[in-house]
C-alpha cells in the first residue's frame, strides 16, 4: 500500500470514527416533586390555605388566598380588593423552626399565591406549616399542613 493509500484510509477512518453516534450517558432520575396541601380555612369571604412541594429533601412552602364561593345574591362584582397581611411559618417536628415570613398581599378575585419560605429538611422529618391571612377588621384563622420529607 502506497502512502497516498494509507493516508485516504486513516482520513476515512477518523471521518468514520467522528461521525459515529456517541452514546448518552445515562442522567440520574430526577427526584419527584410532591405537592400537599392542607385544608382550606374560611374567613371574611376568603378561602386560605398552605401547601408544600417536597422535592428530596427540598421544601418549598406558600400560602394561596382565594374565594370562599360565589358572591351573595345582590353583592356588588367585582369585589372591592381587600389588603392583606400575610404570616407563613414552618418547623421540623421535633428539631425546630425552618423559618417565617411576612407580608402583605392585595385580593381582588383571581387566587393569589404567596411565597415565602424555601429550604431543606433532613431526611425522614416532618415539616409543620402554618399560613395566617388577616384584614383591617378581622384577625388571623391560621391553616395548616404536615408533610413528610421522605428523600
Amino acid at each position: 500500500m502506497n502512502r497516498i493509500t494509507r493516508l485516504a484510509a486513516g482520513a476515512a477512518g477518523a471521518v468514520a470514527l467522528l461521525s459515529a453516534p456517541v452514546p448518552a450517558l445515562a442522567a440520574a432520575p430526577e427526584a419527584a416533586t410532591v405537592t400537599t396541601c392542607g385544608w382550606s380555612g374560611l374567613q371574611a369571604g376568603l378561602s386560605t390555605r398552605v401547601c408544600a412541594d417536597v422535592t428530596g429533601d427540598g421544601v418549598v412552602l406558600y400560602g394561596q388566598i382565594g374565594l370562599a364561593g360565589p358572591p351573595s345574591p345582590g353583592t356588588s362584582w367585582p369585589p372591592a380588593p381587600k389588603e392583606l397581611i400575610t404570616r407563613l411559618s414552618a418547623d421540623v417536628v421535633g428539631i425546630g423552626p425552618l423559618g417565617a415570613a411576612t407580608g402583605r398581599a392585595v385580593f381582588t378575585v383571581s387566587t393569589v399565591r404567596v411565597d415565602g419560605i424555601s429550604t431543606t429538611a433532613p431526611c425522614g422529618s416532618v415539616v409543620h406549616a402554618s399560613f395566617a391571612v388577616e384584614g383591617r377588621l378581622w384577625g388571623p384563622a391560621p391553616v395548616t399542613v404536615d408533610v413528610p420529607v421522605s428523600c
